[in-house]
């Protein structure tokens, strides 16, 4: 197995924010993508991508179809994603994913948590190389062998495929999502989610001291209601 699959593995056995928080994090992403391809999942792949993303965390229909009609209205803001870079203690790289409606109470308060926690803000480039940004798919296992698959989609970017207990994933570089969404799609095969995620190049180990240093970051960080996603460069055991 590679990266992708370890990477996936630890994260699972990891903290997942509470279902309100995922919520949240879809309500933003359902605005951006209404904002940008229109109200009409047929229409508008970014959306469908969400809505699938909505079913997969049980987020009731009616929210769903509230969300998408409140994005419609020309009177609702927009959200910006933007990226911020930064160091925890003990040289630990920090990407955080965010989107905003006030940039600038985002920013402030992303600098204050790494201020509180010895922790360092870095500059636009500083950290992000250490991450490779990739997509990814869900999918329904039943029928489907992940090695054949992983041969088929090749050509559409694919790079690693695997099973867990949810189904089978599929893993591409960011640039890929496109051709890999719509391969699916026409093959009807469904997507149970799908997503986007920053895989660490390189992680280092901490001692378990060093580890709740930066996992103090990492929580102030991650209960920030603009915050989508934080990733770091920090070891983590499947096992944690």
């Amino acid at each position: 197995m590679g990266r992708a699959f370890e990477f996936r593995k630890a994260r699972k056995m990891k903290r997942w924010s509470a279902m309100s928080k995922a919520f949240t994090r879809i309500g933003k992403d359902i605005v951006m993508a209404v904002k940008e391809g229109g109200p009409d999942p047929d229409a508008n792949s970014r959306l469908r991508a969400v809505i699938q993303n909505a079913k997969a965390v049980n987020m009731p229909k009616d929210n769903v179809e509230r969300a998408i009609k409140r994005a419609s209205d020309k009177s609702q803001g927009d959200y910006k994603e933007v990226v911020f870079e930064g160091y925890a203690p003990h040289g630990i790289a920090i990407l955080v994913e965010t989107a905003t409606d006030n940039n600038t109470r985002t920013v402030a308060n992303v600098r204050s948590y790494f201020n509180k926690c010895d922790g360092s803000l870095g500059t636009s480039g500083s950290v992000v190389f250490m991450f490779d940004h990739t997509c990814n798919f869900r999918i329904d296992a039943e029928g489907l062998d992940p090695e054949d698959l992983e041969l088929e989609f090749i050509d559409f970017g694919a790079e690693e495929v695997f099973a867990d207990d949810d189904g089978i994933l599929i893993y591409a570089p960011f640039e890929s999502f496109g051709a890999i969404q719509a391969e699916l799609e026409s093959r009807n095969i469904e997507i149970l989610s799908s997503g986007f995620e920053r895989i660490p190049q390189v992680t280092k180990p901490l001692t378990t001291d060093e580890a709740a240093d930066v996992e103090k970051l990492l929580e102030k960080l991650e209960e920030d209601d603009d915050v989508q996603n934080v990733y770091h460069t920090m070891e983590e055991s499947a096992e944690a």
